[in-house]
């Protein structure tokens, strides 16, 4: 039952709806009582004669009043009790996706998509019913068993009553027995669903791939493994949530067998009239439920404890990435100034950027080349904070990044990563992701300096056509410059640009940049390429290699001597009028 402690920050702050509903639910219990007892009194005067067909007609007045009196009680209390469960769970998925929000990359690298999916769904609702089901089976079954038992002592025969009851410490064992194997058993299926959702989830989101490689085989073969993983798991916990029932129907038929045994031989006795053996064998009817319930309840809570164990681990996870005490929420734009000694992810051992030491103008367009693996998206990546910093410094304006807010810090740049994130809903609303006040028109106009208007205006529905999930109708051009669009129309002052045009032309990519220059004239402008053609019109060119700074200056400059941008200038137009484009850096 630790679960419901666990629970207990959210039972106090609902303890109203909950003690309503516990209240209705006990005056059901004591409706309950009236009609075994009425039959028992009809009994009675059955045996003596003593009846006539008025006494009938109120008696079955009454217990049709009191039936109708627990329907509507009884609609009550569900209302309350169930509406809490759906509270708890809306809280704990508002809680995950938050806290999901605030979690770094380094998390994401650790953990598989499929398994978080899995604790904001099933784990979720496991918990859910225990907020639900098991609150209702425990009051339930404690208040019916409480008010039944007393009545059945004190109205009744208090020794009959102790026999007839005898087997439920038998019962107790047992089924708590049973609680501990299922929840073992339980964490372990729950396990391998996360296993197969993750797996769907990849194999969904890479089909394009697995069908070009011709692998929907094999593919088929291990998803047909992870779902027989998860069928062999789910046995297990069916083969203990199987024996709840039978277990507890023995111990009701035991009670049954005891009651009208000693209850039998007290009616031949004349200890006990037969109109309250029949109220007492009705009473002991309606504490079957209790007694299956309290099976059903130990089955429902190590469900949702096994749950919550998971989901509470998941929210114990401390964000790598968060504001520091006394963070600012304010940040001016400005200059912006990289002072990095030495920078290594976490784990790793080899240093990524080492001896930075960079001053960016504010208002500049700055094109920052190297091949790949020297350090560009590294040194974008720690101006966005999505690492940081275990030596030096990086500031804006002055203010280092690590004294103001992420909240100060992101409202200052616009950001198009490598990897595109484009989202399941209209090209407007991809494009006006990051400043959805924006105007159709200013929506149109950046879309004009990403040079994807023209494209737009081709699809079926224009700006308002449904992309699909993650963008899966668009190509890897369109969808570069879509996001390109997205940053153009967010007001921030540093626009961050990852390689993002990588499945751009040369001829596209010309026309883009010179818009950007035209359109971000008052803005940082940080490019991030292995073109060097991309950044012959910047105002200062950073050349990285193996996590160094080895060359700066403007493109003029460093083409004027003998520099490693000049040698990759020379190749690249070599090969470009060979090949008729731009080459990579190699």
């Amino acid at each position: 039952m630790r679960v419901f402690a666990d629970l207990g920050w959210f039972f106090r702050a609902h303890w109203v709806r909950y003690a309503v509903g516990i209240i209705l639910l006990f005056l059901v219990e004591v409706l309950q009582l009236i009609p075994p007892w009425l039959i028992g009194q009809v009994v009675n005067r059955f045996v003596t004669r003593h009846y006539t067909a008025t006494y009938l007609w109120r008696v079955l007045a009454v217990i049709l009043l009191a039936q109708l009196l627990s329907y509507g009680l009884r609609y009550g209390w569900r209302l309350m009790l169930y509406g809490g469960s759906l509270e708890l769970a809306s809280e704990l998925r508002r809680r995950l996706y938050r806290h999901f929000t605030e979690l770094s990359p380094v998390f994401y690298q650790q953990h598989r998509i499929g398994d978080l999916m899995a604790h904001s769904t099933n784990d979720v609702q496991a918990v859910q019913e225990t907020a639900g089901d098991g609150v209702l089976t425990l009051a339930d079954s404690v208040l019916t068993a409480a008010v039944v038992v007393a009545t059945m002592a004190t109205r009744i025969n208090g020794f009959l009553t102790l026999v007839a009851l005898l087997p439920l410490p038998v019962m107790a064992y047992v089924v708590t027995r049973y609680g501990h194997w299922l929840h073992d058993r339980f964490m372990k299926a729950q396990a391998a669903f996360s296993d197969l959702n993750d797996r769907v989830q990849e194999i969904i989101s890479g089909i394009r791939v697995v069908r070009a490689f011709g692998q929907e085989t094999w593919e088929k073969q291990e998803f047909r493994d992870l779902s027989e993983q998860v069928m062999v798991k789910n046995i297990a916990v069916s083969q203990i949530d199987a024996l709840f029932d039978p277990t507890v129907s023995v111990i009701v038929g035991l009670s049954y067998f005891l009651a009208l045994a000693i209850g039998g031989w007290m009616v031949i006795h004349r200890t006990l009239n037969i109109g309250q053996l029949t109220t007492f064998t009705l009473y002991l009817g309606e504490l079957i439920w209790p007694m299956m319930a309290f099976g059903f309840l130990f089955n429902i809570v190590e469900r949702g404890r096994a749950s919550y164990e998971r989901i509470q681990r998941l929210l114990t996870e401390k964000p790598a990435i968060h504001d520091r005490p006394g963070a600012v929420d304010t940040l001016s734009p400005g200059p912006i100034h990289y002072g990095i000694p030495t920078f290594s992810y976490p784990g790793a051992d080899h240093p990524v950027l080492q001896d930075v030491i960079l001053d960016i103008p504010a208002g500049a367009f700055v094109g920052i080349l190297g091949r790949t693996g020297s350090g560009k998206s590294t040194l974008l990546r720690l101006l966005l904070r999505e690492f940081d910093l275990t030596a030096g410094d990086i500031t804006i304006a002055g203010t280092s990044i690590y004294q103001v807010t992420l909240r100060a810090l992101r409202a200052q740049l616009a950001y198009v990563p490598q990897d595109h994130v484009i989202f399941s809903a209209t090209v407007r609303e991809n494009i006006a992701f990051g400043h959805p006040q924006a105007s159709f028109d200013e929506i149109v106009r950046v879309s004009r300096l990403a040079e994807i208007d023209e494209d737009i205006r081709r699809f079926p529905e224009g700006y308002d056509t449904l992309v699909g999930e993650r963008g899966v109708t668009l190509s890897g051009g369109q969808q570069q410059r879509l996001s390109i669009a997205r940053a153009l129309l967010r007001p921030a002052a540093i626009l961050v640009l990852d390689d993002a045009l990588s499945a751009v032309d040369v001829q596209t990519e010309a026309r883009i940049l010179e818009n950007l220059r035209h359109a971000t004239q008052d803005r940082t402008l940080l490019l991030a390429t292995h073109r060097v053609k991309a950044v012959e019109n910047a105002d200062l060119v950073i050349v990285l290699d193996d996590g160094r700074v080895v060359e700066t200056g403007s493109p003029s400059t460093l083409l004027a001597r003998a520099s490693l941008f000049s040698k990759m200038w020379q190749r690249q137009q070599l090969v470009g009028v060979t090949k008729g484009e731009d080459a990579p850096w190699r």
